[in-house]
């Protein structure tokens, strides 16, 4: 094989693999505007569409991995105040880029009542601006979405423990 054509591959290859200055990374969504619409699988394999969700509030908190401990703190605290919540006309929808087999084993262990969906190719998270960089997982953020689908609240510096408490008096304060 020519040296040349051996280079040329090498840098191919390498293209893929490493970011450049160049990479397009996608903008955090900003208040006021409307939520990025998706599909996802829940954690019972069936399809979730943001968009079916017109006319209520949506909670849409990701997080990084499934069934470590800041995550499962987080889960198991929605899972304790979902009445709260659903009180308020809403409904919650944790997001990570976890496999459908992985959310599912975390919905079950931990009792949620609530329903996951999986981005295991992490281009919901992209579109929302929380991918991390480098890896396939997902920033702790936590967005509130009104019933005409618009972003009312976001929080980038989400208190596992209080998230969910957080959110049902933030949704309260919105409707007023």
């Amino acid at each position: 094989m020519p040296k040349t054509s051996w280079i040329k591959r090498l840098a191919l290859l390498l293209s893929f693999s490493v970011p450049t200055a160049n990479a397009v990374k996608a903008e955090p969504v900003t208040l006021g505007q409307k939520a990025p619409d998706f599909e996802l699988k829940t954690e019972e394999g069936k399809n979730f569409r943001l968009s079916s969700r017109q006319g209520t509030w949506t909670v849409l908190y990701f997080y990084p991995k499934a069934d470590t401990p800041g995550c499962t703190k987080q889960a198991c605290a929605y899972r304790d105040a979902i009445k709260k919540i659903r009180d308020e006309n809403a409904e919650v929808y944790g997001i990570s880029t976890d496999t459908v087999a992985a959310i599912d084993a975390f919905h079950k262990k931990h009792h949620l009542s609530f329903t996951l969906l999986a981005d295991d190719t992490g281009a919901v998270t992209e579109s929302y601006g929380v991918k991390m960089p480098l890896v396939n997982l997902a920033k702790r953020w936590t967005f509130i979405v009104d019933p005409q689908g618009v972003i009312r609240d976001i929080n980038t510096d989400v208190d596992p423990a209080s998230d969910a408490d957080n959110v049902a008096s933030r949704i309260r304060t919105l409707k007023q």
